[in-house]
């Protein structure tokens, strides 16, 4: 995984080419006044690191997988 960096004033400029940076093996580090402030991640990769974090979640999938049931993306995540 690599992180580029930018800055917010760069960013407004060239939202459309930063956006295509960004994918499951990039993410966009956002700076303002030098400090690193937000981040942009790929949509897979952030549900990636919400499951690897949260236990609950991991335990859902493994019961839903094991009794061949299908869940809807509010059973999983809840009010997340």
């Amino acid at each position: 995984m690599s992180t580029q960096t930018i800055s917010a004033s760069n960013l407004r400029s060239s939202l459309a080419d930063a956006l295509d940076a960004v994918d499951a093996d990039n993410i966009l580090i956002i700076t303002r006044r030098g400090k690193k402030e937000r981040a942009i991640v790929d949509l897979d990769k952030l549900e990636d690191l919400l499951a690897a974090s949260n236990p609950a979640y991991l335990r859902k999938i493994k019961e839903a997988r094991d009794s061949k049931e299908y869940l809807s993306h509010e059973d999983v995540f809840g009010t997340i």
